[in-house]
C-alpha cells in the first residue's frame, strides 16, 4: 500500500501522517508499515535542537495510524464512511531513541475486537531493534 493509498484511508495530512507506506497486511491478523524519519520533520526544531529526538507520543501516534489501517483492511469500512479514533494506550514502553534518517517499522497485531473496541500489540522497530511497544485500542465511528 503506497502513499496515495495510506491517504485515500487516513484522515492525517502533513504534518501529522506518519506512515508512509504499508509493506504487509494480513487483514484480521497483522499489518507492517513504515516511517521514514527525516530531519525535516517539524518536531525536531524544538525536540532537540542539539541532539533531534522523535517524541514518543508520535512514536505511538504512527502506532496508532497502523492500528486504524489494520482495523479498516479488516472491517472493509474504509476512509470517508468511517474514521477510527484512538481510544486507549497501554503497557507504553520505550527502549531507544529515534532520530532523523531513522526508518521506523510499525508492526501491528489484533487482540481483539469487541463490541467496537479494537485493541492491538504494537512495536516500533529501527534496524531491527525495538525502540517502543504498546497495546494501542482504537473505536469506529461513522460521520
Amino acid at each position: 500500500m503506497d502513499i496515495r493509498k495510506v491517504m485515500e484511508l487516513l484522515p492525517h495530512r502533513y504534518p501529522f501522517l506518519l506512515v508512509d507506506r504499508v509493506l504487509e497486511c494480513e487483514p484480521g491478523e497483522r499489518l507492517l508499515a513504515l516511517k521514514n524519519v527525516s530531519f525535516n520533520e517539524p518536531y525536531f526544531q524544538g525536540h532537540f535542537p542539539v541532539k533531534p529526538v522523535m517524541p514518543g507520543v508520535l512514536i505511538i501516534e504512527a502506532l496508532a495510524q497502523a492500528t486504524g489501517l489494520l482495523a479498516m483492511e479488516t472491517s472493509g469500512i474504509t476512509g470517508a464512511e468511517q474514521i477510527y479514533y484512538l481510544v486507549g494506550v497501554d503497557k507504553a514502553r520505550f527502549k531507544q531513541p529515534v532520530g532523523p534518517g531513522d526508518q521506523l517499522m510499525l508492526e501491528v497485531s489484533l487482540i481483539k475486537n469487541k463490541r467496537n473496541i479494537w485493541v492491538f500489540d504494537c512495536e516500533a522497530t529501527v534496524d531491527g531493534k525495538m525502540v517502543a511497544s504498546a497495546e494501542v485500542m482504537c473505536t469506529s465511528r461513522s460521520d
